[in-house]
């Protein structure tokens, strides 16, 4: 399928403009930032696509979210979004709060805690491995700046 892939700007500065699985696979992404109108920047495209993929979700806008389900409902595009439910402090994020509001299916993936549960939630980490319970909702960091919990460890 012929896939315009996004990514927001805060991440692809992170990755080289690079959409980057956990297991390897890897393939390059076109940058958005909150003021990019998807609607606008797809019209030239969107005879010649079949869907749009969207990484790290969470960082869209409701109105791009908007935009985004203007693209399916009138130009019948597929568009799939990934990314985080909530910030290390439990919150919604933006983003993920429309697409939970607007999307037509929701799917998750499952990820373990260390205790052994279903992980829900994100813990934010220091260099040293210690919990950060406050700062900036957005900070750009894989494996060595999160780690996945569920409820309970994430409240203790």
């Amino acid at each position: 399928m012929n896939t315009l892939l996004f990514i927001p700007d805060v991440v692809a500065e992170y990755t080289n403009n690079t959409i980057k699985s956990r297991v390897g696979l890897e393939e390059p992404a076109q940058s958005f930032c909150t003021g990019l109108n998807f609607l606008n920047n797809v019209v030239d495209y969107h005879h010649i696509i079949d869907c749009i993929l969207i990484d790290e979700a969470q960082f869209l806008t409701k109105d791009q979210v908007t935009q985004l389900g203007e693209i399916a409902d009138e130009w019948n595009i597929p568009v799939m979004c990934y990314g985080l439910r909530t910030d290390f402090k439990g919150e919604l994020f933006e983003g993920s709060g429309a697409l939970l509001a607007i999307a037509d299916t929701l799917s998750e993936i499952k990820t373990i805690c260390d205790c052994g549960k279903k992980a829900t939630m994100n813990r934010r980490i220091d260099g040293d491995g210690n919990i950060v319970v406050d700062g900036e909702q957005i900070e750009v960091g894989g494996n060595d700046r999160y780690v996945s919990k569920c409820r309970k460890c994430f409240n203790k």
